[in-house]
């Protein structure tokens, strides 16, 4: 792979999404989790039970070695471009109430 080949395969994975499953557009209620930003830890499940076929397996495992490397840094420049990493995990209330405490008769 030339260097030309593989600044468009980081771009490609820098824009490709999840179309499916824990970090698809269904479960993050729009559109999925760009595969550059998907945890280590699923990318290592796929590595495990096998990549999808095709070009997006393809893209993960590419992004699993990376991460594996330590190497992802190489995505910061497209993370930059749109506001950081993508959020993962729907927000969560950051409120606490606390009630009176009860005191023993």
């Amino acid at each position: 792979m030339d260097a030309g080949e593989l600044a468009e395969t980081l771009r490609e994975i820098a824009l490709a999404r999840m179309p499916f499953g824990r970090y698809g557009p269904k479960e993050l209620k729009g559109e999925g989790a760009p595969l550059c930003d998907l945890p280590y830890e699923y990318l290592e499940w796929f590595e495990r039970r096998g990549f999808p076929g095709g070009r997006l397996g393809e893209l993960m495992e590419i992004v699993y070695h990376l991460k594996k490397d330590g190497s992802d840094e190489v995505f910061n420049h497209w993370r930059a471009k749109r506001g950081g990493r993508h959020a993962l995990r729907p927000e969560r209330s950051r409120e606490i109430e606390i009630g009176e405490p009860e005191l023993p008769l």
